[in-house]
């Protein structure tokens, strides 16, 4: 334990950690209101994943919480989830957590599974285009409350689902009759006495419930934005531009202390003092987090199955979050970070934090700047961080209380300001079109329809281009050609001239896999009918998949049709694997036809292949 925890920088973890912890309080509490599960959710997960992903993670200096992108993941996790449940988060928060515990348990199976060097491999314009949505997304979903417009609140809205709330209702009465057994299309007594005792309350739940999912996203916030600024609340809005002058106009004084804090500490002392008319936050309940059993007494696999695709993303995104993040550490410390590890911290940071109700987080890269800088050194900082959180929820949970809504919004019009990817869309113009499309994609798609799906829809487009540029180059750099259009290596100058007509030699550069498979089939239909033996170099082919293997074996398969032999050359180690696996060797090529070098394969052409007369000069 003496190496886990090294105590020689102390000093340094302690302000560092004391510093990051503060940095985090405004960004928990804005992330917590933002997911629609309120401030304390997010203050939960910024102290579990705080203090676990440093405990058991692989950055020594990394500082974790609710992060912009898993955050507006968890905000349609969360809506979803609630719509089902009729409006109601109590009734929605325990499948609401167990999906954010479901995540956390897929990242420590994705570290343990060693799949945290993989991460690097998404695409970069999927990344950027991802990220560029959130910075919309939140950008978007904050005008309402910092207009001081919330649609459940606004009865004239409300009341033109009322309509559409009680079919919802009738239809919910009638689902419940079948599943009983009870509906007979005869009689519908019993639907009418149960359809007779919906309350007027009932009635207006549901269509709360449907007003808020109209105006949800960038594309509901849009589609109510007109009723918005008739109703618009002038306190809320100075509230909430006062915020974001502060957050914007306190970074050109210093930056010694962070900007947010003090917009939050200005702006709710502004209000709170001259006692303005303005809407808190929720209240953050006083006393350390519980355990919510509900996760364990209310759990149906029913519920979370949908999700469970939802969960995967929720924790591949959170991986990538934090290993860029740790990237960053790593440059400014001049140190290397165990990435298997951290996807193991972070994953129990958010199993633990989902248990007492946190949202999910990941590493951030703006308080893990802020540690390092101020110096923290160890995961003891990460830790100190988490803990300075819980002493400020045990002290100051009351005050925190009543900080405006409309002030957190501005804070986190900044996050979305400050989260989107400018250097990505700077680069437009000279990006390749194919990544432009994939960005576009991804943004768009993110933007106004699904962030999941967006981000898999990405990851297929691009992944179908890389196949398709990379099949591509391998079909360029292995053209199908005779010897004589081929150019021939350094060790076939000395091919006796009267067998070219009747030997063949293929140079295979390149793996041979499913993008060029159609390329290499062509082979069988482009050698002459003179060719009696077909030699294959493969010297160069470092790598054959499934869809490779099988190639081959349809090309050697119509050779031996033909009576042609085929001789390959300098088969590597996998590509020989593969062959013996589908008893292509021996088989169809006998061992006795596999050389080492093209020195052998020669010597036994010159033993085995005669120079035969063209049939038209006989």
């Amino acid at each position: 334990m003496k190496k886990y925890f090294d105590f020689s920088h102390i000093k340094g973890d302690l302000f560092g950690g004391l510093t990051a912890g503060i940095v985090a309080l405004p960004l928990a509490l804005a992330f917590g209101v933002s997911s629609g599960l309120g401030p304390s959710a997010g203050l939960y997960g910024a102290i579990f994943v705080s203090f676990f992903a440093a405990l058991f993670g692989g950055t020594n200096t990394q500082i974790s919480g609710p992060t912009a992108p898993m955050t507006a993941v968890s905000m349609v996790i969360i809506a979803g989830i609630i719509a089902i449940n009729d409006g109601d988060v109590t009734q929605a928060l325990p499948s609401i957590l167990t999906v954010f515990l479901l995540a956390g348990l897929m990242q420590v199976g994705l570290g343990f599974l060693g799949l945290g060097k993989y991460i690097k491999y998404i695409p970069y314009p999927v990344v950027s285009g991802f990220m560029t949505a959130i910075g919309i997304i939140i950008l978007f979903t904050q005008i309402l409350p910092a207009v001081g417009y919330y649609p459940k609140e606004d009865l004239a809205f409300v009341e033109q689902f009322k309509p559409e709330a009680e079919e919802i209702i009738l239809d919910n009465i009638l689902k419940d009759e079948a599943g009983e057994g009870i509906l007979v299309l005869e009689d519908f007594h019993e639907t009418i006495r149960r359809a007779e005792h919906i309350t007027e309350e009932e009635i207006m739940q549901e269509s709360k419930t449907l007003a808020a999912a109209e105006a949800s996203g960038v594309v509901g916030a849009v589609r109510v934005l007109p009723e918005a600024l008739r109703h618009i609340s002038w306190l809320e809005l100075m509230l909430a531009l006062g915020t974001i002058i502060i957050i914007y106009g306190f970074k050109r004084i210093t930056t010694a202390v962070p900007s947010t804090l003090v917009a939050l500490v200005v702006m709710s002392g502004i209000a709170v003092g001259f006692g303005l008319d303005y809407r808190p936050i929720e209240k953050i309940p006083s006393g350390l987090p519980i355990p919510n059993l509900g996760i364990v007494t209310s759990f149906k696999l029913s519920t979370i199955a949908p999700y469970i695709f939802t969960a995967l993303t929720l924790a591949l995104l959170g991986a990538i979050d934090s290993l860029l993040t740790s990237v960053v550490a790593d440059n400014m410390t001049k140190t290397k970070h165990n990435p298997n590890k951290e996807l193991v911290g972070q994953g129990i940071g958010n199993s633990i934090g989902a248990i007492f109700g946190g949202i999910p987080g990941a590493g951030a890269t703006i308080r893990t700047v802020v540690n390092i800088r101020s110096g923290g050194k160890t995961r003891l900082s990460g830790m100190i961080s988490g803990l300075i959180l819980v002493i400020i929820l045990l002290a100051l949970g009351p005050v925190a209380s009543k900080i405006p809504a409309a002030v957190l919004a501005g804070i986190l019009i900044t996050v979305g300001i400050g989260v989107m990817d400018y250097k990505g869309l700077k680069a437009i113009p000279h990006m390749p079109r194919t990544e432009v499309i994939v960005m576009l994609i991804v943004l768009i798609l993110s933007s106004v329809w699904n962030l999941v799906f967006a981000v898999g829809i990405g990851l297929v487009i691009a992944s179908l281009m890389f196949m398709k540029k990379m099949g591509d180059l391998t079909a360029e750099r292995s053209d199908i050609k005779s010897l004589a259009k081929e150019e021939a290596w350094d060790d076939e100058i000395d091919f006796p001239e009267e067998l070219k007509e009747e030997v063949f030699i293929k140079h295979l550069k390149g793996p041979l896999f499913f993008g060029s498979t159609s390329d290499f089939q062509a082979l069988a239909s482009q050698i002459p009918d003179t060719a009696r033996v077909v030699v294959i170099r493969m010297d160069r082919m470092q790598y054959m998949d499934q869809s490779g293997l099988y190639a081959m074996e349809d090309v050697v398969v119509d050779l031996a049709g033909r009576d042609v032999k085929v001789l390959l050359v300098d088969v590597l180690e996998q590509p020989h694997y593969m062959m013996e696996r589908i008893d292509i060797i021996p088989n169809l090529i006998p061992k006795d036809q596999i050389f080492k070098d093209f020195t052998d394969c020669l010597k036994w052409i010159k033993e085995n292949v005669e120079d035969e007369v063209p049939p038209a000069l006989n």
